[in-house]
């Protein structure tokens, strides 16, 4: 186990990608299990750990990729690098709908009810359709690769996460354990149909009693 001490080169170090293409999911958790707490919000349960290696993350990837319903949730604003909405309804969340053009790219299915309305939105260069009914996420991450995004940043949310593990995709999940307990019924991590994927800790790093760990899958 690491201390989270020492120069920020270090950390880069701790959490490069073996190799590209690389996609990897960051989430947090409090040690009973929840991913938000009462308010709904991952800000009701992070601290400066978990903020500090989720900054450094988004500095080196290439594209964020988030499910529609975290990014509205969450009101994701328009990112520094590309952010990649998963949505099998063709949704854009609203904070998102003012991007300059190319900023945002829309990952959805033949059937989604607001696709020709995202197009017009977003250009249709960046509406990804990838299946008809289900969002194919291994062609999500060929198509990304194929744009030139190798290091490839998922941020979730339970539903996303729980389907990529399940295609296979995934090829890392960072995870921070926040020091706390809440109870109540908040979400998991992942949510969906059960799966069960083996993971090898790469590495842990503690913080001020918290815990940041890197799992590669397979």
């Amino acid at each position: 186990m690491r201390t989270l001490i020492g120069p920020e080169g270090d950390l880069r170090k701790v959490y490069a990608a073996p190799e590209t293409p690389w996609l990897r999911v960051n989430m947090v958790s409090t040690i009973d299990g929840a991913a938000t707490g009462e308010s709904g919000l991952t800000a009701s349960i992070n601290n400066e750990p978990d903020q500090h290696v989720f900054r450094l993350l988004r500095e080196l990837a290439d594209c964020v990729v988030v499910g529609a319903g975290t990014a509205r949730t969450e009101g994701y604003p328009p990112l520094d690098v590309p952010t990649v909405v998963v949505s099998r309804s063709a949704s854009v969340p609203e904070k998102m709908r003012d991007a300059d053009p190319g900023r945002v790219l829309l990952a959805t299915v033949g059937v989604a009810a607001g696709l020709e309305a995202a197009r017009d939105l977003l250009g249709a260069d960046n509406v990804l359709v990838l299946g008809s009914y289900r969002v194919d996420l291994a062609g999500l991450k060929q198509a990304l690769v194929d744009r030139g995004f190798g290091d490839i940043l998922c941020e979730g949310g339970p539903h996303l996460l729980r389907d990529l593990l399940d295609q296979g995709v995934a090829d890392e999940l960072d995870c921070t354990f926040v020091p706390r307990m809440v109870a109540g019924v908040q979400s998991r991590i992942t949510h969906g149909p059960p799966v069960d994927v083996p993971l090898t800790l790469q590495t842990l790093v503690e913080q001020d009693g918290t815990l940041l760990g890197r799992w590669f899958a397979g």
